[in-house]
């Protein structure tokens, strides 16, 4: 059966054996206000569903897939719903079941000798964090959404944020998966080995996979010991290019211990202290960039002190830097933090965004600022150019806000076109068009222009041995 093929519209028979697999109680219908589940995170579109499900463990969670497996009964699984590509929305049918794994959000285990923590998909990411950090340890996954995302979302997205830098993105803190397949079945591969040569490592397959080949339901990750320091400076500076060489400082002093680089442009920066409460700018003047940088020490607060002051020192010395702000606390750290975090949520306050979650070469990425700088203003003079990313990493959210007092919508009408131009130049520089967002259901057919045909194929045989029937998330990816 193929996603273009009809699946089976649940009657009120079938919905009721669902249903009652989880409990009236925790089985949503078309009564109930489903907009948490059914709309977008962005209000870029907006789903149907005639049922949303929580089941409270990985039994339930396999009952349903069986069910709908029998049946021909799509499925969306489903976690914080804080993504960017709309992967976790069922269609505009109405057929599609939404499965949520908010209930199940049970710490299972934390073991402190071999450094793992094992919990269910529905955990929110924050109380992973905050329990790492109650026994002295850390789990490196930062988002902006920390508070509301879900663990099993980000495995399911290949989540990147802030720590990929040091620790990688949340594939490279992963060990272990327990994840439903299609069929119903039960895979337990929640192995917490870091040596497994046993054939294929199946559980690569599911992280980033977005839902379309299975159900994560718990995990085993990876913790590493809590920092004893962590120094934060906001620098500012003239350039991407002047960016790119205190990356090439901070690198050379202190190697793994840079924790995060961050460039910030000037825009982001003023629509943050413009419409963000709780934050300042800690430098005394402005600046047409910005970096974040944080260096973290495994020996001691004043290690990471001088690290980063060192780095600041050396890269003022060779007029790379303008201007610096280093954290006197790790409360200041974390204001510093909170101006990067928001920036995101700051942009909605003006107006409609043309949002690029994209990623060339470290070294390219001052190249690309600049060809696509000219690419977009050619097309829109009075576009508002929103940049700001992980220059660490090669990942940047290049965002365009709407010129002021251009209609909303005739703004929007032009992103197609302008999406292509964009994605054309990444192309062109051997970057992607999907750095840590995923591809969802916003960049199915993008992803057909600018994959491989041999790497288009070899996904699509993997999505029909696993789910023959397409019913996991269909309409998603692949």
């Amino acid at each position: 059966m193929t996603e273009q093929t009809p699946h089976t519209i649940p009657d009120a028979t079938l919905l009721r054996r669902f249903t009652d697999i989880v409990g009236e109680k925790h089985a949503l219908t078309e009564s109930d206000d489903l907009t948490r589940y059914t709309h977008e995170n962005r209000e870029l579109v907006t789903g149907k569903t005639p049922l949303v499900l929580k089941p409270a463990n990985t039994n339930e969670v396999s009952l349903i897939v069986r069910l709908a497996a029998e049946n021909r009964v799509a499925i969306v699984p489903q976690g914080g719903h804080t993504g960017h590509a709309g992967g976790a929305v069922p269609d505009e049918t109405g057929t599609q079941i939404v499965v949520s794994l908010e209930r199940m959000n049970a710490i299972r285990e934390i073991d402190l000798e071999g450094n793992v923590l094992v919990c269910e998909a529905g955990t929110v990411l924050e109380t992973i964090q905050n329990v790492a950090r109650e026994n002295d340890r850390l789990f490196p996954l930062s988002l902006g959404s920390q508070g509301s995302c879900q663990i099993g979302g980000n495995i399911s997205s290949n989540a990147g944020g802030t720590g990929v830098l040091a620790y990688g993105n949340t594939r490279a803190l992963v060990m272990g998966l327990e994840v439903v397949l299609p069929s119903g079945e039960i895979w337990n591969g929640m192995r917490r080995l870091k040596k497994d040569n046993t054939g294929y490592d199946l559980k690569d397959l599911f992280i980033g996979s977005e839902g379309t080949l299975g159900i994560v339901t718990a995990c085993v990750l990876k913790l590493f010991p809590a920092p004893r320091g962590r120094a934060v400076a906001i620098c500012g500076l003239s350039s991407p290019e002047n960016a790119l060489k205190f990356l090439g400082v901070a690198n050379s002093l202190a190697g793994h211990s840079l924790t995060a680089f961050e460039l910030m442009g000037a825009l982001p920066m003023s629509f943050t202290l413009q419409h963000m409460d709780k934050v300042r700018n800690p430098l005394q003047e402005n600046h047409d960039w910005y970096v974040l940088a944080e260096i973290s020490s495994g020996r001691s607060q004043e290690d990471a002190d001088a690290l980063l002051e060192q780095a600041c020192a050396e890269a003022f010395e060779s007029g790379v830097l303008d201007d610096a702000a280093l954290s006197a606390s790790f409360d200041q750290a974390d204001d510093f933090w909170r101006i990067r975090d928001l920036m995101s949520l700051a942009q909605k306050h003006e107006g409609g965004s043309m949002k690029h979650d994209v990623s060339v070469p470290v070294h390219l990425v001052p190249e690309f600022l600049k060809r696509a700088d000219g690419i977009v203003l050619d097309e829109i003079p009075d576009a508002r150019l929103c940049t700001f990313g992980h220059l660490g990493d090669g990942n940047m959210h290049y965002n365009v806000s709407q010129p002021k007092g251009m209609d909303k919508q005739a703004f929007l009408d032009l992103q197609p076109h302008v999406n292509k131009l964009v994605f054309g130049l990444i192309t062109e520089m051997g970057g992607s068009v999907a750095a840590e967002h995923g591809i969802g259901r916003f960049k199915k057919t993008l992803l057909q222009e600018v994959k491989d045909g041999v790497e288009l194929s070899l996904m699509k045989s993997l999505k029909t041995a696993l789910d023959p029937l397409g019913i996991m998330n269909p309409g998603k990816v692949v």
